[in-house]
This record gives C-alpha cells, sequence and structure tokens, in this order.
C-alpha cells in the first residue's frame, strides 16, 4: 500500500487499519511531521519514504537512495512502487496530480483529498475510487444498486452556527477555529465555518455518483453523516459515530466483517434535528446549483479559497470577506473550462492573481 499524508489523521488511521489487517506499506509520504513519520518508518519498515518539504530531508531516518523530496518525489515512488493501492489523504492541491498519476498507472484510488474531485473530477475515473469520507463513504453503503431519487448529506454548521449573522462578518481567527464537535486542521475548520467545505462535498458527490439531485442540512450531532432518498419513496440514513477507520476499512477491504466501531445507541443518542442551511448565514451556499450545473467552475471556487483562507488565517482579510472574494471569482471566470491538468493549473494562478491586492 502507498499511503500519501501518512502523518495527518487519515493516514495515522490508514496505518491502524492496515496494521489490523496485515496490510504491507510499501511508501510513506508526509509533508513536515519527520518525528512521526520517523516512528511510523521503523514500524512500517516502507520500501520508499517522500518528505514534502524538502528542507526537511536532513532529519528523515531513511536510507538516502530510496528517500525522495516534493511534488516530483511523489510522483517518482508512485511510478516505481508495485502496490496496487494509494491512500491520497494528502492536504490541497497538490494531492491533485497524485490522483491521477494513480489512476494512469491502473493502481486502485483510495481517496481523501478533496481537491482531486473539486478540481479535477473530470479527469478521474470516479466510478474506480473508493471515498474515505464519511459522508460519501455513507452514501456508497446505502446505496445497494437501487434507484436512488436524491442524495443527502449533513453538516456540523461550524464555529459560527449560533451567532448573530450581523456579528458573523467580524469573527476573529480565534473565534472560527472554535469548532463545536471536534478538532481539526486550521483550513478545514474555517472552511466548516463558511460551509464551503460541504459545498465541495456536494460537489464531489457529483462526480463520484453522476448525480445532481444532491443536497445538504445541518446535523449538529454529527451522527448522521448520508441520506438517501429512493424513488420508490423511501429514505434511508446512515449513523455512526466520526471515526474515519470505517471508510478507510473498506477503502482497503472487500469485505469487513469484524467489529471496526462501537455501535450507535440510539437511547444515549437522543434526538437528532435538521436544519436548513440558511445562505444569509452562509453566504456561499448560494452557489450550490451553479456548482451542480457547471462542475467545472470548481477549480475556481477552490482557488479563491485557498488564497482567501491563508490570507484570513494571516489576519489581513475579515471572515466575511472569504465568501464575498469566492462569489466575485465566480463571477468574472463564469463559462472560464479547463481542458487538460496543464490548464488547470494555469486557471488556478489566474485566480489568485484575481484576488491578489
Amino acid at each position: 500500500m502507498i499511503v500519501l499524508g501518512s502523518t495527518g489523521s487519515i493516514g495515522v488511521n490508514t496505518l491502524d487499519i492496515a496494521k489490523r489487517f496485515g496490510l504491507e506499506v510499501e511508501v510513506l509520504v508526509s509533508n513536515n511531521n519527520t518525528a512521526l513519520l520517523n516512528k511510523q518508518i521503523k514500524e512500517h519498515n516502507p520500501r520508499y519514504v517522500v518528505i514534502g518539504n524538502a528542507e526537511k530531508k536532513d532529519a528523515v531516518e531513511f536510507e538516502k537512495s530510496r528517500l525522495f523530496t516534493g511534488s516530483e518525489g511523489i510522483v517518482h515512488v508512485l511510478h516505481e512502487a508495485k502496490s496496487e493501492t494509494v491512500v491520497n489523504a494528502l492536504v490541497g492541491y497538490s494531492g491533485v496530480m497524485p490522483s491521477i498519476t494513480a489512476q494512469r498507472l491502473g493502481k486502485k484510488l483510495a481517496l481523501a483529498n478533496k481537491e482531486s474531485l473539486v478540481v479535477a473530477g473530470k479527469f478521474l475515473d470516479c466510478a474506480k475510487i473508493h471515498p474515505i469520507d464519511s459522508e460519501h463513504f455513507g452514501l456508497w453503503y446505502l446505496q445497494n444498486d437501487k434507484a436512488v431519487q436524491k442524495l443527502y448529506i449533513t453538516a456540523s454548521g461550524g464555529a459560527l452556527r449560533d451567532w448573530e449573522i450581523a456579528r458573523m462578518e467580524n469573527a476573529t481567527v480565534e473565534e472560527v477555529l472554535e469548532h463545536p464537535n471536534w478538532d481539526m486542521g486550521a483550513k478545514i475548520t474555517v472552511d466548516s465555518a463558511s460551509m464551503v467545505n460541504k459545498l465541495f462535498e456536494l460537489l464531489e458527490a457529483r462526480w463520484l455518483f453522476g448525480k445532481t439531485e444532491i443536497d445538504a442540512f445541518i446535523e449538529r450531532k454529527s451522527i448522521v453523516h448520508a441520506l438517501v432518498e429512493f424513488v420508490d419513496g423511501s429514505t434511508t440514513a446512515h449513523m455512526a459515530g466520526v471515526d474515519m477507520r470505517l471508510p478507510i476499512a473498506y477503502a482497503l477491504q472487500t469485505r469487513v466483517e469484524e467489529p471496526i466501531l462501537t455501535p450507535v445507541d440510539p437511547l444515549q443518542m437522543g434526538s437528532v434535528r435538521f436544519e436548513k442551511i440558511c445562505t444569509t448565514r452562509y453566504p456561499v451556499w448560494k452557489l450550490k446549483e451553479h456548482l451542480l450545473r457547471d462542475p467545472d467552475m470548481g477549480v475556481v471556487v477552490n482557488a479563491a479559497n485557498d488564497l482567501l483562507v491563508k490570507r484570513f488565517l494571516e489576519k489581513k482579510i475579515g471572515f466575511g470577506q472569504i465568501a464575498a472574494g469566492i462569489e466575485r471569482a465566480v463571477e468574472h471566470f463564469e463559462g472560464t473550462v479547463a481542458k487538460d491538468i496543464e490548464q488547470l493549473g494555469g486557471l488556478h494562478r489566474e485566480v489568485s492573481a484575481f484576488l491578489t491586492p
């Protein structure tokens, strides 16, 4: 197995599942966390290692002839490795090319990198992707070849879900990063508060399942991850604890016939309520139908969001300017289509330049 992003939460859980099922780990890829990477090297004895940040190369305790750096190093080991399965848990745009390369090489792609589908879904064989994400895993788990009418995923609502709307525009970085349900990385926590994260997940679902009838609700307990409405009028929900080991296990194994999670106890769970995602509170949600109709705009929204969230975390812009900037970029680049991977990169740079003061 090849694990891209081995020191992140998905990577750590992937290695836990690999150990549990006795799966060989051929490649480990990390960006910066050399301390944890060195521990993983000792435990899993990989054939190749890649450190994304080349300046950290000397801190990696591994034979230098099999140690590579940067995005070029990732592509190189994907070609060299014999493993059939690639777990892509890289964060951000850097995960796009490894996904495309993995599929070009005929490898099984277990995908946790959102940008691969948001930016480059049309360049991937989405029918052969195994999603490592609680919402998309839930949608896959429920469908079972039945005739489907509509797909639904859920959102926590983020750190500002109960704020007065008038206050949200000026929320500080520290306030936005106080997620009510769990501790995540800074960028995804901001994306949760703005609802960009869920917008991306709708687009991912569009590519994975080939449907445009997709929507989302807020479910504050994060117990219900997905719902499928069938043509017969029935609706089924997928409930589980917030633990990525279950989708990882199914992505790595054809069958899972032992307990991975502690089952949800309905008596302990209490009431579950679904709430509409309000465009007044979450302005980016106005782009939902637009993105589902025109998924080529995914690269524009992603590039704009990347830049604006970075500037927000650096305290150079206010929280309200994230949604406003994304809308401005979509309006400016309306109708732009990237015809190949190279044009994707160029468009990403153009969007960033457009929003840079």
